[in-house]
Order: structure tokens, then C-alpha cells, then sequence
């Protein structure tokens, strides 16, 4: 058995080289905190961190109220480490001695904001390109990303799969990262040459503030559907969050309106794209080869047009590739740059093709929630004559609502659906399966094909390659690009694209 990892441990994130110090008196000022000690007022502050055991000499340490403890409880721990003053509500202020404090009824909220002071309000040198939307953001970030570098620009990435300067690669734990890490790490990419940063903003980043100070050259709608209401009472907040990104903070506002909920985001001056009804930007003459590539007539504002070749199959990656179109015409990037970008983009763990050589087609895909895999299955369905074999599992700790959706959508569209974990995290696996199982077994013997339980994913997958026949399909949907798998708090090696590539060399050797 490989060896065990323990749970994520938050790494400290990069810093610029160096800061310009702000008194702490002009930080209060910037978002109308208390400073509980106006003869300290001239205290410089030079960084930003809301974790104790992160904190530099001269560091403002946030210490926000939280669901087990306050974060002024570790006050002391961040004075020994450095830090020079604390942001806190007035329930923590009284359990902080020794240093200046900001007091602020909601600190967590104006935090990107001070961390951007006080790393030089680093987005206002950067274009920094925010994409939004349930389904969709990692794709089109990479799509983005791709047309930039064709057409010469210094680009950095920011999302689920990795974070990335230039070729150089972080470890990407968070969607989007804490404010006063996120406001440092662009500080870092500016520092290094950084002209583009294409980042991926979760509803997370939006509701708890992690975005706050950023402002973005363009802002991206892809699409919304049932996911994270585990954090969102309902979808009415969850779409109501995600719209936060189109309150004025991006100077270019680009919105897929094929969804139901999109039309509610467009302004006089947003642009529109769509592959179902009329909008700015809009496609034709999509053809679709044997092997999943794609090619399509982009047509934009006054005449504009482009004929595009995409490796990434599916009718929503024609989407995804207009929005990132529209958003690049719109920041005047040549469309022949767009051409050729589009052309090459790979995306790990999105509609990736696992090749060794077999008879069949194999796909890993990062599609967890019902719309996801739904239209991933679609995307397999259309192009193939054979059987679609699917594993899926869902996540512990997660929108349990969501996950006999999952199984009833999968079920639905395979013609072999297993049923496996994902990643339980501290739920029991046999009750997430039961609930997946439960929607998967409510469809209509008559409308899915056969359905089977095999708890261990790598044994899931072996048997889903087993099975499959020149012509057929295996998709593993879910962890996509993930390298690891959390069960009972413990993260064990694994990935899904390994354990495709090793299940069908095993077999067909």
C-alpha cells in the first residue's frame, strides 16, 4: 500500500520581496477601523497574514471570529511571531493585549482591501482576468490563459487544479486563495514580470471576501447549476454570491447566457455569448471527429470571425471557448493569438483522454455535480457508437443533496454505471454510495443500463476497464484532476488518471 498523508497542511504562501511599510493609523483610516491605541498609530505594518503560524516580523495578523474558535485566541502566539498589530471584531479586541488593534464590525470583509494597500494594490498593475460560474471555470481559465501566452504575454494562474507564474507551478489547496494570501501571491507575480493573471473565483471567494481589493480587467459568467449548498442556504444566495463579480469591480463584464440565471447579469454593457439563443458572440458549422476534437465559426461583434479547433470535446466546451473568446476580443487580444491558443489547450482532469494504446476511449473528467456530469456523458455519448461505462462517487462532507442527482443523471446516460468513493472525508462511504445508488436505481429499469457497487475506486476502475470493448467509452467522473484521496482525515496517493492508465495496460497486456 502507498503511504499515508495526513490532511492538507497550509503551506505559507509566497510574498513579494519586498513592501512599501503603511502606519498602521492610515490602514484604519483606509476602511474606517477603531484603533484601539492612537499613540502606537505610527507602527508600520509590511504584510498581511490570517494564520498565526505564518506570521513575519511586521506583519498585520487578522484574527477573525470562526465557527470552533476566535482568531484573537492565537494573538499571542502571532505577537512572539512578529506581528506588529491585529484586525479584529470587538469580541476578539478584548482578548488581544500588548499590540495596536483595528476593531471592525466585520473584519473579514475588509481584509482584501487592506492587504492590497499594503502590498501596493497589486491587481490596479496586473489585468487580472476573474471567470465565475458552477461549471466551466477551470477550462476557460486555461483557455484564456493559452490565447495570452500565443499572443506574447507574461501570464499567472490561479485555480482548483494548480497556481501557477509563468512555468513555475505552487500547490493550489484553495479555488481561489485567502485575501491576504491572494493579494501577496499577485504581489509576487507583478514582482516577477507578470503582465496577465487568469484566476477562477469561487462563490467561496466571493461570499467570504477572498476577492475583496481585487479589481479585474474582465469578469466571466459561465453557467450555474445545483452545487455547494452545503455553504449556500439555497440557490437563489448561491447565485446571488456569484453575482458579486459583476457589481463594478471588473471593467469588462462577459456573460454565457444559455442558462437560465445569466440573463439576470446583463447590463447595458456586458457582453453576451451563447450556443443556444442570440447574443454577441455566438457559434456555427460545429463539427465534431471520431476521436472528440472539435472545430467552429466563432462569430462576434461587427463582423468578427474565427474558425477554431479544440482538442476538448462536449457542446459546453464550445461555450467555454466563446466566453473565452469574447473576453479576449475584448481586451483587444489579436484573434489569431485566440486561434492558436484555443488550438493547443489542455486542461488536466477536464474531458482528458488517457491513451495506451487500446481499442477503446478513456476519460478522466473532473465532473462532480449533476449538470457536470450530465453534459460530460453527453459529450462521450455523441461521439461514440459503443457502451458509455462510467465510475462515479461523490464527495463526504459535501451538498448530500446533490449526490442521488449524480446517480440518477449517471444512470441516465451509461449503459454500465459503478458506483464507488470519492473522497468520504469524515462520512461513512457505504451512506454516500447508498445515496448515489438510491437516485441511480429510481430511473426506470427501461431508461438505464446496468448498475454496480464496488466501494474501492481503484477497483472500480479496474473493473469499468475490464468491461469495456473496441468502440465503448470509460469515463471515471469526479476527481479529475486530483492527486490524492481523503478518507477519515487521512489523504491517501491516488489518482484517477494513473489508475485509468494502469488498469488498461494491466488488461491489455
Amino acid at each position: 500500500m502507498p503511504a499515508k498523508l495526513q490532511g492538507k497542511v497550509a503551506t505559507a504562501p509566497p510574498r513579494p520581496s519586498r513592501t512599501q511599510p503603511v502606519a498602521v493609523a492610515e490602514l484604519a483610516a483606509a476602511v474606517d477601523a477603531h484603533l484601539t491605541a492612537p499613540d502606537q498609530a505610527h507602527v508600520q505594518v509590511t504584510g498581511v497574514t490570517l494564520r498565526a503560524q505564518h506570521v513575519r516580523a511586521g506583519d498585520l495578523f487578522a484574527a477573525l471570529p470562526g465557527t470552533r474558535a476566535h482568531g484573537a485566541d492565537f494573538a499571542d502566539r502571532a505577537a512572539a511571531g512578529g506581528a506588529v498589530a491585529v484586525l479584529t471584531d470587538a469580541a476578539g479586541a478584548g482578548r488581544v493585549s500588548g499590540l495596536p488593534v483595528l476593531v471592525h464590525p466585520d473584519p473579514r470583509a475588509v481584509l482584501g482591501a487592506l492587504a492590497s494597500r499594503v502590498y501596493g494594490d497589486p491587481s490596479a498593475r496586473l489585468d487580472v482576468w476573474g471567470v465565475t460560474g458552477t461549471s466551466g471555470k477551470t477550462t476557460t481559465t486555461y483557455m484564456i490563459e493559452s490565447a495570452l501566452r500565443a499572443a506574447g504575454r507574461a501570464t499567472g494562474l490561479i485555480g482548483t487544479v494548480e497556481t501557477r507564474i509563468g512555468a513555475d507551478r505552487l500547490d493550489s489547496a484553495l479555488t481561489t486563495p485567502e485575501a491576504p494570501d491572494l493579494q501577496a501571491l499577485l504581489a509576487v507575480m507583478h514582482e516577477r514580470g507578470t503582465t496577465d493573471v487568469t484566476m477562477e473565483v469561487s462563490s467561496h471567494a466571493l461570499g467570504l471576501g477572498r476577492v475583496g481589493g481585487v479589481g479585474f480587467a474582465v469578469g466571466a459568467f459561465t453557467n450555474l447549476s445545483q452545487d455547494h449548498l452545503d455553504f449556500h442556504p439555497d440557490m437563489e444566495d448561491y447565485f446571488r454570491t456569484k453575482a458579486r463579480l459583476f457589481d463594478g469591480r471588473a471593467r469588462v463584464e462577459v456573460v454565457c447566457v444559455d442558462g437560465e440565471w445569466a440573463p439576470r447579469l446583463v447590463k447595458e454593457h456586458t457582453v453576451t455569448v451563447a450556443t443556444t439563443r442570440d447574443a454577441h458572440w455566438t457559434a456555427s458549422d460545429v463539427a465534431v471527429t471520431p476521436t472528440g476534437e472539435q472545430s467552429f465559426t466563432a462569430h462576434g461583434p461587427g463582423g468578427a470571425t474565427l474558425d477554431v479547433e479544440l482538442r476538448l470535446p462536449g457542446d459546453f466546451n464550445v461555450a467555454n471557448a466563446l466566453l473565452a473568446i469574447a473576453c479576449l476580443h475584448a481586451r483587444g487580444v489579436p484573434l489569431d493569438a485566440v486561434r492558436r491558443g484555443l488550438r493547443d489547450v489542455q486542461v488536466p482532469g477536464r474531458m482528458q483522454r488517457v491513451d495506451e494504446g487500446q481499442d477503446f476511449t478513456a476519460v478522466v473528467d473532473y465532473s462532480h455535480k449533476p449538470a457536470a456530469v450530465a453534459l460530460a456523458l453527453q459529450a462521450v455519448r455523441a461521439r461514440t457508437a459503443g457502451r458509455v461505462i462510467t465510475v462515479l462517487g461523490c464527495g463526504g462532507d459535501r451538498d448530500a443533496a446533490k449526490r442521488p442527482l449524480m446517480g440518477e443523471e449517471a444512470a441516465r446516460r451509461s449503459d454500465v454505471l459503478v458506483v464507488t468513493d470519492d473522497n468520504p472525508r469524515g462520512e461513512d462511504p457505504a451512506e454516500i454510495r447508498a445515496a448515489v445508488l438510491r437516485g441511480a436505481l429510481a430511473v426506470p429499469d427501461a431508461e438505464r443500463g446496468e448498475v454496480v457497487e464496488i466501494g474501492d475506486r481503484r477497483g472500480a476502475v479496474e473493473h469499468a476497464v475490464s468491461l469495456a470493448r473496441a468502440g465503448d467509452v470509460v469515463v471515471v467522473a469526479g476527481k479529475g484532476h486530483e492527486t490524492g484521496q481523503e478518507v477519515a482525515g487521512v489523504v491517501h496517493p491516488f489518482s484517477d488518471v494513473e489508475a485509468l492508465a494502469t488498469a488498461i495496460r494491466e488488461t491489455t497486456k
